[in-house]
């Protein structure tokens, strides 16, 4: 009777140990992947838009398994400065960029002894990979400097490889800004000899050199191939690695470009069609996940860079009952919540209770914090001065404010501060391509700075400065000592 116990015991350890569907790793820290959606507002994901005009089903699936973010922000209301945030858990106008996007041929933002969420995760025995859009500029080497015509037969630096990730593979950066090349780890994959443009209304990109095995319509669906396939190289190695997999998508930005078969799903415009291919992009990668039986220990966000941009044609989505900002005032680029307030998504299996949903104020500055909590990792004073750690409020453990307060940044430079219900508008105007536009008329006849309150005003109708003095000068003297000391997070923390 002993001896088959013994073999019995035996055999069920066999099957635990070579058995196909066994995670690879036996290790505490999880696979994290972290998708970043490009111009997606937080009225496009139907799990926080009732009125949405289409159904998100594989971004909702996140929502029901995992947790939902109501009051997630952007570092900014464009997409440089916010993934600089993304990366590095410091916010952008710390740096030289005060206003604006990068362009073509800039050089890196990061520097290179900055700590990334990639380092970070490297230092604790991740395997990194960077899929998708950078748009932090990159340090290109020129056969002409003074007309910044560049050798695409020599490598680059400053790039994802250099900054934390061991590999690479995608566009340098917003699907419309040239030149149009892919980048495999620090070299470009061809050496673009044409000039392509588009005029064509939501679909334009800007003329520039582009390389004959780039096709912007198929740039998505080859960067979530690649996506996945990693996901599937990561999974099925023999090494005990957990991994990182950084996906920040080209869409859907201008050029709108849903593929034949997304065409006319959404039964609104194109916009909400390319949509819809990024709910399907996300539903590819949950698919890799549970193919490959990982997906109980892998980490997933879903975000996007900023609030959807005008491009998407607001005016025309009203007619079907559709605002991608949702009830927020403005969109992309604008200082007012429209331009900066995301959907942030959360699924941990076993870690994360389904169905959850938080009210936390929240930045994606706060990632890199979050990452060094999950691992262990000890921040320094100098890593992440604007990052906090959102794993109390992702595991239910505490209902106490996270941040103190949260910076925001607009296009052209403008700030806001918001602490509490409370929010401090340093401008009389948008900050952004919104109306009041600045430097406009209306804008001149407008009180200096706007104070809202969000609770009861969430769309930012009520200007309460000139009523409420007091309010606005404890923030703005709160903003000053973030500037001041050159960080918004507590030295202890």
């Amino acid at each position: 009777m002993k001896l088959s116990v013994l073999i019995t015991f035996l055999l069920l350890i066999s099957l635990t140990l070579f058995s196909s569907h066994t995670p690879k790793a036996d290790t505490a820290f999880p696979n994290i992947i972290y998708i970043l959606a490009d111009d997606l507002g937080y009225g496009d994901v139907s799990a926080l838009n009732p009125q949405a005009a289409w159904k998100t089903k594989q971004i909702d699936r996140i929502a029901a398994e995992g947790m939902v973010f109501t009051d997630a922000h952007s570092g900014s209301a464009v997409c440089t400065p916010t993934r600089y945030g993304v990366l590095t858990g410091r916010y952008a106008w710390r740096t030289r960029l005060k206003k604006g996007v990068l362009w073509s041929w800039d050089p890196p933002l990061i520097e290179p002894a900055e700590t990334t969420a990639g380092s970070l995760l490297q230092a604790k025995g991740y395997h990194t990979a960077c899929i998708g859009k950078w748009h932090l500029g990159l340090g290109w080497q020129f056969q002409d400097a003074e007309n910044e015509v560049a050798d695409f037969s020599l490598p680059v630096s400053g790039g994802p490889v250099n900054l934390g990730f061991d590999h690479f593979f995608g566009i340098t950066a917003s699907l419309d800004i040239p030149p149009y090349v892919y980048i495999e780890d620090d070299l470009a994959t061809m050496v673009p000899e044409s000039y392509t443009r588009n005029d064509s209304k939501m679909s334009w990109w800007r003329k520039g050199l582009t390389s004959e095995d780039f096709d912007h319509q198929l740039v998505l669906p080859l960067l979530t191939k690649k996506a996945v396939s990693y996901i599937d190289q990561q999974a099925r190695s023999d090494n005990a690695q957990p991994f990182f997999l950084y996906f920040p998508l080209p869409a859907p930005h201008t050029p709108i470009l849903p593929l034949d078969e997304f065409k006319g799903k959404s039964k609104t415009n194109a916009y909400g069609d390319f949509v819809l291919q990024v709910d399907h992009v996300v539903g590819q990668i949950l698919e890799a996940l549970e193919r490959n039986g990982i997906k109980d220990e892998t980490l997933l966000i879903f975000t996007s860079d900023n609030g959807c941009s005008p491009e998407a044609d607001f005016d025309g989505l009203s007619a079907y009952g559709h605002n991608p900002s949702y009830n927020f005032r403005g969109a992309k680029s604008d200082i007012f919540e429209g331009g900066h307030r995301i959907p942030f998504l959360v699924s941990w299996p076993g870690q994360v209770k389904p169905g959850g949903k938080s009210a936390q104020t929240i930045c994606l500055t706060d990632l890199l914090a979050t990452l060094a909590a999950i691992t262990g990792y000890d921040l320094q004073a100098s890593e992440g001065v604007d990052s906090y750690n959102l794993l109390p409020a992702m595991l239910g453990n505490s209902e106490e404010n996270i941040r103190e307060a949260t910076v925001h940044h607009s296009v052209n430079g403008s700030f806001a501060i918001r602490k509490g219900p409370w929010k401090l508008i340093l401008c009389p105007d948008s900050g952004g391509w919104s109306t009041p536009l600045p430097g406009s008329q209306e804008a001149g006849n407008l009180p200096a700075y706007q104070l809202y309150n969000l609770e009861e005003d969430p769309g930012e109708q009520d200007n309460l400065y000139p009523s409420r003095p007091e309010i606005a000068l404890e923030l703005e003297t709160l903003l000053t000592e973030y500037k001041d000391a050159g960080r918004s997070t507590p030295l202890n923390r």
